[in-house]
């Protein structure tokens, strides 16, 4: 599953590097789509950017509390739950309304150490892998089950696209960003293989654990490597939910300053100048969500929704390449449509297996987006 939907990702990077040739200027997928339908698909590429940010935050969120119930048993539930889901976004708010600065050294600093946990399991667990495979079942899978599980291991591998948003600002886009995007998505897809086989090795009953990498390292380390794993799903969660609270909010007071939101969202703290509102509304959506979904259906829904955002930077393609495709800085993939066509029909079948109730929630939130950038046109 993680082959697969890395060669996937691999196709649609693909596209972006392309589009991502054809322009100068700041904006990646907003810009796409915005140049060849029009300034409505721009704002609602930019909206469900946002969307599919603060669905990614609440879901991780939850993983958060869980790996905390570790340490701390019962605290995924009930009041407790709801009073840690409180502390954590109120906190990530006031830091980042007070300045970005402090925040940003912290999550330079959790980028480096959650990697070393992981890197120690596929390490020491790679002596797991020959007995495992002499022996392992060769039965595959239900196959209707194997769509709803390639969208939650596509969530893996999604945020590389903010990657391309300050593409046009680089110095050699057509050459630096494949090279980047490939070796990025080389990189983690590797590692991604490793880790799952090293843990399907060592833990049989994977599939009915509720923290399987720390159970993981428990079998692999004993105590104290069921505490190191621990640590590492905390460090990098928050590594992640801190990086999306300093990114998110600056999408909202980007489109208010542009006049497609209100301006409320555009104002800034008189003290410390930071967008104040666009952190509180985000903090504010985020707590709901967070209390109110659980962690698979929230990673589903902004899978989703990232998978909606690829089809449309890929639909705008044709447009694109007879506008600025003949230039000589722009970088043209191999293999004509094909690879266009293939990335854009896999993503479609993906959508096939979201909840209703995923597809309801999403369609509501692009509905209010819309309604919102009408209000502001009129206005």
């Amino acid at each position: 599953m993680f082959v697969g939907c890395g060669l996937l990702l691999a196709a649609v990077m693909l596209c972006f590097a392309e589009l991502s040739t054809y322009f100068r200027s700041t904006g990646g997928p907003i810009l796409y789509t915005r140049t060849a339908f029009g300034p409505l698909a721009g704002f609602e590429t930019g909206w469900a950017f946002y969307v599919a940010r603060v669905t990614a935050f609440a879901a991780n969120l939850n993983l958060l509390i869980a790996s905390i119930g570790f340490f701390w048993p019962g605290a995924e539930q009930g009041a407790i739950k709801v009073a840690l889901i409180a502390l954590v976004v109120g906190l990530l708010a006031w830091v980042n309304v007070v300045g970005v600065r402090a925040a940003m050294r912290s999550i330079s600093v959790l980028t480096i150490l959650k990697f070393l946990p992981l890197v120690l399991l596929a390490l020491f667990g790679l002596s797991y892998l020959p007995a495992h495979f002499a022996t392992a079942a060769t039965a595959l899978p239900d196959i209707g089950a194997v769509g709803t599980a390639a969208l939650l291991v596509i969530y893996a591998f999604v945020g590389w696209e903010a990657a391309v948003v300050p593409a046009g600002e680089t110095r050699e886009p057509q050459r630096d960003m494949p090279r980047g995007l490939f070796w990025a998505l080389g990189v983690v897809t590797l590692l991604y293989v490793v880790v799952q086989a090293v843990s399907i090795a060592v833990h049989p009953d994977l599939a009915t654990s509720e923290r399987a990498l720390v159970e993981v390292g428990g079998i692999l380390f004993g105590p104290a490597g069921a505490l190191l794993l621990t640590v590492g799903v905390v460090v990098s969660v928050g590594g992640n939910i801190a990086s999306t609270v300093v990114t998110a909010p600056r999408l909202t007071y980007a489109l208010a300053r542009d006049g497609t939101l209100p301006a409320w969202l555009g104002e800034v703290h008189p003290r410390f100048r930071t967008p104040v509102n666009s952190i509180l509304f985000f903090a504010v959506l985020a707590f709901a969500l967070a209390v109110y979904g659980s962690f698979l259906w929230l990673a589903a829904m902004s899978a989703l929704v990232r998978v909606l955002i690829y089809m449309a930077c890929i639909a705008s393609m044709p447009r694109l390449r007879r506008q600025f495709g003949a230039e000589a800085s722009s970088f043209r993939m191999p293999g004509g449509w094909t690879i266009p066509a293939g990335a854009f029909l896999v993503c479609g079948l993906l959508l096939v297996k979201v909840s209703v109730s995923a597809v309801a929630v999403t369609a509501s939130f692009l509905a209010v987006g819309a309604v919102i950038y009408w209000l502001m046109r009129r206005r």
